[in-house]
């Protein structure tokens, strides 16, 4: 399995970083498996250096716990870690939903309709990983698309953390008509209501994150 690249001018450890980042999200590699710097370079065909650079930026985005030696692990998200996930979303998430149906801004509005189409595509071909993949891509849009700078760069220090909860989601359906409501407020320009679906979308993802939970314990 090698590096695919995106862009050519894409340092080789931010390639090995968003390998490693998809596949611990995704569920390809399970929490608490080993990540070991010789087997990753063999696996990836690169080298050790960016394998060590990616697994530091993964430890920094909470994806990955450091252990002796050369080796990580992916990291063992706790009922504790997602009640604390979940309390950050109930906070920041309202307000960007809000602000993006009082911003109104059409381009920001077509990226995020951009994102739910792909949502509802995936999850009508059951391609579970490609709609929790746009899922996510739909929350990032919506954060953007409030215009508060700040706002994006606390987004994106927890991008790594909320991608996997976001991805505990099995109700592709129940997920993308919960998201078709938000944008439909956003799109009408209701903050109010935009963030009240918000917050009842909220205890959706709470309770799959906690059965994902149950279920590996």
């Amino acid at each position: 399995m090698g590096v695919q690249a995106r862009d050519g001018d894409e340092p080789e450890s931010v390639r090995v970083a968003r390998v490693l980042r998809e596949q611990i999200i995704d569920g390809v590699r399970e929490p608490g498996s080993r990540l070991v710097e010789r087997e990753l370079s063999a696996e990836l065909g690169v080298s050790r250096v960016p394998v060590r650079e990616a697994l530091r930026s993964l430890v920094g985005e909470g994806l990955a716990v450091p252990r002796r030696n050369s080796w990580m692990t992916v990291r063992i998200f706790t009922e504790r870690d997602i009640d604390e996930l979940i309390e950050v979303r109930g906070a920041l998430e309202p307000l960007a939903i809000r602000r993006a149906a009082e911003r109104h801004d059409p381009a920001a509005l077509r990226r995020i309709r951009a994102a739910l189409d792909a949502e509802g595509d995936a999850a009508g071909r059951g391609e579970g990983t490609a709609a929790r993949r746009a899922a996510a891509d739909f929350h990032e849009a919506v954060t953007a698309a409030s215009g508060n700078t700040l706002l994006d760069e606390v987004a994106v220090t927890l991008s790594g953390r909320m991608r996997w909860l976001l991805g505990q989601h099995d109700e592709l359906a129940e997920v993308y008509a919960e998201h078709e409501a938000i944008y439909q407020a956003i799109a009408a320009g209701d903050g109010s209501a935009a963030a009240e679906l918000a917050r009842r979308h909220l205890r959706t993802s709470r309770t799959a994150a906690q059965q994902t939970t149950e279920r590996r314990s």
